[in-house]
């Protein structure tokens, strides 16, 4: 039962005052551009052509290497096998429409932003979200990893000496991308939208001249292919499994897909119906694209290997070799290569930020930087994705494995969900509606429909999974099935620290103001005697006369040096000298303020003042020991201790004269 106090209500005065201050100009304005104010944040949305470019760039990306990842699977049946691409890419296309016809329902039904993490969360609870969110942050990652794996795949095609220093090469384009996106998204995306657009020309132009050349007997097939990916080196018959493992790998033209309906924020109003658009648009294109790639594929005979990629076959043998137009080719696709990680630099931040803002990640990641982006969740994105193609050589294939599962399960969740929201829009009266936290729930007249969509969806997305945790559990997908789990948990204990904080922080039922305290007690650790220490030793006075000052000695003379000196300037102040033999300084003085601390009566107050030597020249400080540092982050392990530092400046200009 806690005893309230009446208390007389007294108007507490809040003033509001604005300031005119603007950041200094420094290299980071000139590399990531001018500080931007918090009202530029509704000039900062992009519209559809932009969004476009911003989003789609990994979905149209998978282009690339989806059709391969069907080759290669199928190469194991030999050449007999690639006589299945183009229905297998059919029955990709199929779901593919599903799913984009399933983010379509999601970006309207929640056009806050979110996608497969708020649907999750909202329909399914927290636990699933957790895992939706895991699965798409891990997404994040390996799209940068796969896409700027697979461009300089594509450089390395045309120009084989690069193969040789791939990953540097890679992890030097990762930070290139980096810097573009912290300059803000408008920005950015104004960089990529000819690129993206270029590489979308270049695609029509090569399959158009393609699908024309084979319509007219003209078209041939690949001169001089490249070696063959071998995974066996026995040839297997053709098998339903080896058709569904084929299709599972295909699948990867449907990453990025889920991208729109997690920044629907960054469009301009109305941000549902743009942020729609957009998906269509991307989902056209991408349907097109692929099609058209493996429909001359499976016609030119081409061959999946890792030093030519089907891309670059198509081009060499639509154009009749490596000219302009096939340069063109290749360049467009090395860049939207390259750029598909721009889609993870969009999504990765407002998806950690969002979390953070629930309590489910580091609260950091809410900070938006100088170009109103989320700038700590860019950089980790960048940091987790430059290690993970060091660790994988910056090899395409080895990192699909990782790629296709966390995508898939984020599908899957947020497809489930879907299906359970229409199944509760079903339940509902006409006109009743449900107010959420993040959306608001009506009947829905084809809800049946709806729900029978999603739950399809989600049931293929499902098999898809299946099929790739077994079938490339032994390359690499066992990590993911560990890491997701890993994370999960991780992100869980965040939360609850985050849930713990705030009840122990929390004002309500707080209505009992602690005793005031009684005595004050100040110690202030001396190393030397001179004007810094006598600056704080007045500070210290100002707090209390119970003042205690204590110097650990670590040479015998140089405490003769510190007694004498005290005794003239102290004034009246007392001072402990603590011996230490193995001349340790940090360790006796937490002993002796530990040994004050346990003999502290009820409602006392210990305060340790220490002084702190700072200089303005960056170079001389760096000269002298940090102690008030170590001292600092020492004594603020220990309960009940209040750490002041009473800096002491030395301006060397005025040292010198």
């Amino acid at each position: 039962m806690v005893r309230r106090i009446n208390q007389e209500k007294k108007q507490t005065p809040i003033i509001e005052r604005s300031t005119d201050y603007k950041p200094r100009r420094t290299f980071r304005s000139w590399l990531i551009g001018r500080p931007l104010s918090t009202a530029d944040a509704a000039h900062e949305t992009i519209g559809k052509k932009v969004g476009l470019a911003v989003f789609a760039s990994d979905a149209l990306s998978s282009n690339a290497y989806a059709t391969q990842e069907i080759l290669v699977i199928l190469a194991i049946a030999g050449m007999s096998g690639f006589q299945y691409v183009f229905p297998i890419s059919i029955a990709i296309g199929a779901l593919l429409v599903i799913v984009a016809a399933s983010y379509r329902q999601v970006i309207f039904a929640y056009p806050q932003g979110g996608g497969g993490y708020i649907v999750a969360k909202d329909n399914l609870g927290e636990f699933p979200a957790l895992i939706a969110a895991s699965s798409l942050l891990m997404d994040y990652v390996l799209v940068v990893s796969v896409s700027i794996s697979s461009g300089i795949a594509q450089i390395s095609s045309a120009f084989p000496i690069v193969y040789e220093y791939r990953v540097a090469v890679s992890v030097a384009a990762v930070f290139l991308i980096t810097i573009l996106n912290l300059r803000g998204l408008r920005e950015t995306g104004a960089a990529i939208i000819a690129p993206n657009f270029f590489f979308i020309f270049m695609m029509f132009i090569t399959l158009g001249v393609g699908i024309f050349k084979y319509f007219t007997g003209s078209l041939g097939t690949v001169t001089n292919p490249p070696e063959m990916i071998h995974l066996h080196d026995t040839v297997a018959i053709i098998t339903p499994f080896l058709i569904l493992h084929a299709f599972s790998s295909g699948t990867a033209a449907l990453t990025g897909i889920e991208a729109i309906s997690t920044g629907i924020t960054a469009f301009k109003e109305p941000r549902s119906k743009n942020a729609a658009i957009t998906l269509t648009w991307m989902a056209s294109i991408l349907l097109t694209v692929f099609l058209g790639i493996s429909f001359l594929a499976t016609h030119i005979q081409a061959i999946p290997s890792e030093y030519e990629t089907v891309i670059s076959q198509i081009a060499r043998t639509a154009f009749g070799g490596q000219n302009i137009f096939y340069g063109a080719a290749i360049l467009g696709t090395t860049v939207i290569l390259m750029l598909a990680a721009n889609t993870a630099f969009a999504g990765f931040p407002r998806l950690s930020a969002l979390m953070a803002k629930d309590g489910f990640a580091p609260r950091q990641l809410t900070y938006r930087g100088s170009r109103l982006v989320y700038s700590r969740g860019v950089i980790a994105l960048a940091f987790l994705s430059a290690v993970l193609i060091i660790l994988f050589q910056a090899s395409v294939t080895r990192l699909i494995p990782l790629y296709a599962i966390g995508v898939f399960l984020s599908f899957t969740i947020a497809q489930s969900g879907m299906a359970i929201r229409w199944w509760r829009s079903g339940k509902l009266s006409l006109e009743k509606e449900t107010v959420g936290n993040y959306s608001t729930l009506r009947y829905d007249p084809t809800w049946k429909l709806k729900m029978a969509l999603n739950g399809f969806g989600a049931l293929c997305t499902a098999v898809v999974m299946v099929v790739f945790a077994i079938t490339k559990f032994k390359d690499g997908a066992y990590i993911v099935m560990i890491l997701i789990p890993l994370l999960v948990a991780v992100l869980w204990m965040i939360h609850r620290h985050y849930n713990k904080l705030a009840k122990q922080l929390s004002l309500e039922n707080f209505g009992v103001i602690p005793p005031q305290t009684i005595r004050h007690r100040v110690i202030m650790p001396v190393s030397g005697v001179h004007q810094g220490t006598l600056s704080a030793l007045r500070y210290a006075r100002m707090l209390s006369s119970d003042v205690t000052a204590v110097h650990v000695t670590i040479e015998p003379e140089d405490a003769e040096k510190t007694r004498k000196k005290w005794e003239t300037w102290g004034e009246g102040t007392r001072l402990v000298i603590l011996d230490s033999p193995y001349r340790l300084f940090v360790e006796p003085l937490l002993k002796y303020i530990s040994d004050i601390a346990e003999q502290r009566q009820p409602g006392e107050t210990i305060t340790i003042v220490v002084p702190e030597f700072v200089s303005d020249n960056k170079l001389t400080g760096a000269l002298h020991t940090n102690t008030a540092t170590i001292l600092r982050d020492q004594l603020k392990l220990q309960h009940g201790i209040v750490i002041t530092n009473v800096p002491y400046h030395v301006h060397e200009s005025e040292a010198r004269h």
